[in-house]
């Protein structure tokens, strides 16, 4: 088995991160109301709506904490959730899940072989501690996507970046 590359802290931290700037820019979607974060702006965009982009984080967090489990979905949900309101009561529930997997990792956990299938049933395995990583930057990539889709409805959002939210939890900077 390979080392992992990254440390249970560094894990940790950077699932802190995720949680905390996928809210931040929930929170942000959420003030704009379901007519405006349904509204379609652009087929550019992975998904056309800021509803079906929240979605789509969502689930792919569910299916990857399900891969992590041992259990392959061969559909992820979020297509059927019908609200902002609904869709933040699925994520809560999950993050509360997510949270628990998390802080049951040990350093020997992320070394360990996930052998999974895709939505299509093709197998792969690799090792946890990539899975993880892979997570949240999947999650900063549409968050892009999100804020953009935002700033092109309302105006631009706040910073969801790393060293924003390290500046913040540090008490640097006041949170905005």
């Amino acid at each position: 088995m390979k080392e992992p590359a990254m440390s249970i802290e560094m894990i940790r931290g950077l699932y802190d991160y995720h949680w905390w700037a996928n809210r931040r820019l929930f929170d942000v979607a959420a003030s704009l109301g379901d007519a405006a974060a349904g509204r379609e702006v652009g087929s550019q965009f992975s998904f056309a709506t800021v509803r079906r982009m929240l979605a789509h984080l969502y689930a792919a967090d569910w299916g990857w904490l399900q891969r992590w489990k041992g259990t392959s979905p061969t559909k992820l949900p979020g297509d059927d959730i019908p609200s902002l309101t609904a869709l933040r009561e699925h994520w809560d529930a999950l993050e509360k899940e997510q949270r628990a997997f998390i802080a049951r990792l040990t350093e020997t956990d992320l070394g360990r072989l996930v052998e999974y299938r895709n939505t299509e049933g093709k197998p792969f395995r690799l090792a946890l501690w990539p899975l993880l990583q892979h997570v949240a930057n999947h999650a900063t990539h549409h968050r892009s996507e999100i804020a953009t889709m935002i700033t092109m409805i309302s105006g631009s959002p706040p910073d969801t970046g790393i060293v924003t939210y390290e500046l913040i939890k540090s008490g640097q900077i006041a949170s905005r």
